[in-house]
């Protein structure tokens, strides 16, 4: 058994798991509710539930993860009651990290496509009608779909199999460099633009009558599940960077740094999203269509929108990408706990599973696209499954066995969460962490299945 590895450093920690963190929902979710939720207003109800849900959560998985000093896959076994069954977790939260790689994989594919695409001028001179036609035209081919996939998945366990240190952590500090300094620049570009100040405005100055207008519950819930979504909270996600850290630092102070930071870059794309819609007079609208269809005809008609452009995917293939390496590590940190292999022999096999598992993903937007599982693409089945069962679900898990005296008890959680120099997480939450806050995950696990079956 190969002993484990530790991250080098504390801000390996907190900009790993902030990578984790910063998907794809927080720039082609974020600034769309955003906007349909009467800009600012949301963006406050929305760092309210950050706190409320969000971060407990958070901290809960990051303490059953480096008390146990294992991944999902073995965390429940070391740390519950002798006679209980809390570890079938464990198989759910597996099977959310490789289900959540089953689409992530292809969107992570489409990021790179784009850089290049935009690089080479594929967008210059193009019609609205045109770009949206290059963005269905690669979906409805599998070939360069299924490449696309392929580099993504060989880039990123390329960079696990380097190691914890060497690999991960090194690697997802430059990625996260990099996608901040890119995300300044294109901030600043974007407020500068000529008409910017009608996005800023709509973006940045509370409008409560928008929100009424859209329903002010469908907001608090749409706020709620966004809070929730964008820490990819309850499949133990992030457990396995807990079982990494030492002991040094408290973990709600750690958890509130990575929220912050994670905030700060859903903000940024809002920032670059609305003043540069305003300025040319374009609906920031639509999950996906935003990012392939809307952005680029935006960076058509900027000066030196072809460097602007490259500039944004690459840092949208930064978010996807450093998602996807954290999700690896995770994955790839199962069969190590579980079977005691080799990092390289884990890399390997979860390599081929992984792209075996990503086809069905890729072909049901093309040669498998008359199958609609409850009437969308296999992708929007396996994100349904994963957003609003694995992780309402898993949360639940995390929350109950670390306030019940039948789990691993509030006593043992507290102890672990306060270990250390910092923040310490508030004795007085107990009730609300043990009662309320599983009832509100239900509600948005419920809410789901309304949505998706009424909505």
């Amino acid at each position: 058994m190969e002993t484990r590895e530790k991250f080098s450093s504390r801000l390996g920690f907190i900009l790993i798991s902030a990578g984790c963190a910063v998907g794809l929902g927080n720039v082609w979710r974020f600034p769309y509710i955003t906007g349909k939720y009467g800009g600012a207003a949301f963006v406050l109800i929305y760092l309210l539930f950050l706190v409320i849900l969000g971060l407990p959560i958070m901290v809960m998985e990051f303490a059953v993860g480096r008390a146990s000093q294992k991944s999902a896959a073995r965390s429940f076994h070391v740390l519950e009651p002798k006679g209980t069954k809390w570890h079938i977790t464990g198989w759910a939260a597996m099977a959310g990290n490789y289900l959540l790689m089953m689409f992530y994989t292809t969107v992570g594919g489409w990021m790179l496509s784009y850089v290049f695409k935009t690089a080479s001028g594929e967008f210059v001179d193009k019609t609205p009608q045109q770009v949206e036609g290059i963005f269905n035209g690669m979906l409805a081919d599998p070939l360069s779909m299924t490449g696309w996939m392929l580099l993504t998945v060989i880039i990123s366990f390329g960079i696990c199999s380097m190691g914890l240190q060497k690999g991960v952590e090194r690697i997802t500090k430059v990625m996260m460099g990099f996608l901040f300094v890119i995300l300044i620049a294109l901030c600043v570009r974007s407020v500068t633009l000529e008409g910017a100040g009608d996005g800023l405005s709509f973006y940045l100055i509370p409008d409560f009558g928008k929100m009424v207008e859209n329903g002010v519950g469908e907001a608090i819930f749409a706020a709620m599940g966004q809070a929730f979504f964008t820490l990819s909270l309850g499949i133990g996600a992030m457990a396995i960077f807990g079982s990494y850290i030492s002991r040094d630092r408290s973990l709600t102070g750690e958890s509130i740094n990575i929220c912050a930071l994670d905030t700060l870059i859903a903000l940024m794309a809002g920032l670059i999203i609305f003043p540069a819609c305003f300025a040319f007079d374009v609906n920031p609208g639509e999950g996906p269509g935003l990012v392939f269809v809307t952005l680029p005809n935006v960076f058509n008609q900027m000066l030196g929108g072809q460097i602007w452009g490259s500039l944004f995917f690459v840092f949208m293939t930064f978010a996807a990408m450093s998602t996807i390496v954290a999700v690896f590590e995770n994955i790839i940190s199962f069969a190590i706990d579980l079977w005691g292999w080799s990092r390289k022999k884990a890399v390997l096999v979860n390599g081929v599973v992984i792209v075996l598992l990503s086809m069905p993903c890729v072909l049901g937007f093309n040669l498998w696209s008359g199958f609609a599982p409850l009437g969308g693409t296999i992708q929007d089945l396996e994100d349904f499954i994963v957003s609003n069962n694995l992780l309402p679900l898993g949360s639940i898990a995390y929350l109950l066995f670390c306030t019940s005296r039948y789990g691993w008890g509030w006593k043992n959680f507290i102890r672990e969460a306060d270990a250390g120099k910092g923040i310490k997480f508030p004795k007085w939450a107990r009730v609300y962490l043990s009662y309320i806050l599983p009832l509100i995950v239900l509600f948005i696990f419920v809410m789901g299945y309304w949505n998706k079956f009424h909505g």
